[in-house]
């Protein structure tokens, strides 16, 4: 069975390729000093996973605008690893059916162990540059915790999660690049367990016989005015820097009208999104109404 590390090394290596400039690649590797001051942070997680999940980064890696130009580096590394947390969460419950979630996530204190038992060393790669990045994995079942328990929820819990995968992911944004959903689908429906039907938003008499209608969701990652010569001139390898941080959320659109907001997720190697706010059911209600 896979550990949270290696689910953790997999989202986390999607991720950098798709949020970081120039797309660098992420892979296992011998330990190298480091050429700047460490910074790192631990995780703390809980459910039928629990422990701490450490990650260190050589600091140097500041001195390069991966985050993009004109944003503080130190703030969007920290939103990012903390994101690579909850996907790996997320991984781990899609591929073994155990939950767990990050309870914390504050600065790291204690220096990593490069030599020791549940440490692995990676490297960052980009262009004729790279960084090395360290992790210890202290994450183990809970006590009476049955390995794969829950398995049958497994598939449920990734689904509802998932996106279509991308391949332009949120650096090519710019010219549209969408992730599309049938919202009417059951893996990704956002009705949470503990919710019951009484707790829906009143409908529009009549609007009931439409439910069963699938409607196409989109996440929009940003978007920027760009002039006709400059779309003519694209090319592979180009970056169009969109109009949000990568530490920003992401919209939720039905019939190009904003249902929600939140953070972008991996689950089961595909996109999600963890809502974090939603339109008033009024508004909701209004931006579907208009596709009828």
């Amino acid at each position: 069975m896979k550990t949270f590390g290696q689910y953790w090394a997999g989202v986390a290596g999607d991720l950098f390729s798709q949020a970081l400039a120039g797309e660098p690649q992420f892979a296992e590797a011998a330990h190298e000093p480091f050429r700047g001051n460490a910074f790192g942070f631990d995780a703390s997680l809980a459910g039928d996973q629990q422990g701490r999940f450490s990650v260190v980064l050589d600091g140097s890696i500041l001195d390069t605008p991966l985050m993009g130009e004109g944003v503080d580096q130190k703030a969007g590394w920290t939103e990012l690893l903390r994101e690579t947390i909850n996907a790996a969460c997320g991984e781990f419950l899609a591929q073994t059916g155990s939950k767990c979630r990050l309870t914390r996530f504050e600065p790291s204190i204690d220096a990593i162990d490069a030599g020791g038992e549940f440490s692995r060393s990676y490297q960052l790669r980009s262009g004729e540059r790279s960084w090395t990045i360290l992790t210890e994995d202290e994450i183990r079942a809970a006590s009476g915790t049955q390995p794969g328990a829950g398995g049958a929820a497994a598939a449920q819990g990734a689904g509802a999660g998932n996106g279509p995968s991308t391949g332009s992911g949120v650096g090519s944004g710019g010219l549209g690049s969408e992730m599309g959903s049938k919202s009417g689908q059951k893996q990704s429906s956002t009705q949470s367990p503990a919710q019951s039907p009484a707790q829906s938003p009143a409908l529009t008499p009549g609007l009931d016989l439409l439910l069963d209608v699938e409607l196409e969701a989109t996440l929009r990652f940003g978007s920027r005015e760009m002039l006709l010569g400059e779309v003519l001139e694209l090319g592979p390898g180009d970056v169009v820097q969109l109009d949000r941080y990568i530490t920003d959320t992401v919209d939720l659109l039905v019939g190009d009208k904003i249902v929600a907001r939140g953070d972008v997720v991996l689950v089961n190697g595909n996109f999600g999104l963890r809502v974090t706010e939603v339109a008033q059911p009024k508004k909701r209600l209004e931006s579907i109404r208009c596709l009828f």
